[in-house]
């Protein structure tokens, strides 16, 4: 594929850019503090054109996953949980952290086998988006799960309260077009499941 800058890659109706290559240089970087669930870093960055930003704050996370999973008869398995820093209950796709160098499918499969007692099927990754990549570095690897099924136990953590709940294709597609979906990385994977199938 020719990269040169003016060069543009086709994809249906409109056209992608090739992306910029100059990378921003890191002068200094030191972390603030490290806990497991979170890590707040200060960098000073120098951009391509020498200008220096001297206060650049990331914020590190490990890798998240999140599994959009369909029972046999074709129930969408989701999660009824409290996020306290919004404090909103949340109806959710079945989700987690993927443990210090743990296969993205198989933290996946591990989530969703842990808070729901689903798994088997068939599966597939339907993309990795990122939150905020401007101050979050860590991905969010979604995955489409079919065929799905009970196979065990529910194992929660010790923090964690949830419930589970089988909805219709119609349900979901319903709490999508009335905005009672509140989490923006569960909601783009489903827009492009609704997309595609």
């Amino acid at each position: 594929m020719d990269t040169e800058q003016e060069k543009t890659l086709r994809s249906g109706e409109f056209e992608i850019r090739p992306l910029q290559k100059k990378k921003w240089k890191t002068i200094r970087s030191e972390y603030l503090f490290r806990r497991p669930w979170l890590t707040a870093r200060l960098d000073q960055i120098e951009l391509p054109d020498g200008r220096v930003i001297p206060e650049y704050y990331v914020l590190e996370y490990p890798d998240w996953v999140n599994v959009i999973a369909i029972t046999r008869d074709g129930q969408f398995v989701m999660e009824r949980q409290f996020r306290y820093a919004a404090q909103l209950d949340s109806i959710e796709l079945p989700c987690g952290v993927a443990e210090p160098g743990e296969d993205p499918l198989r933290a996946a499969q591990r989530e969703l086998l842990e808070e729901t007692g689903y798994g088997g099927g068939r599966w597939e990754k339907l993309m990795t988006i990122y939150a905020n990549p401007g101050s979050l570095n860590n991905p969010t690897h979604c995955f489409l799960a079919t065929d799905v099924e009970p196979i065990g136990s529910p194992k929660l953590d010790d923090t964690e309260e949830l419930t589970v709940e089988l909805m219709s294709r119609q349900q979901v597609y319903d709490l999508l077009t009335h905005d009672r979906l509140i989490q923006a990385l569960m909601i783009a994977p489903l827009w492009k499941y609704f997309s595609r199938f």
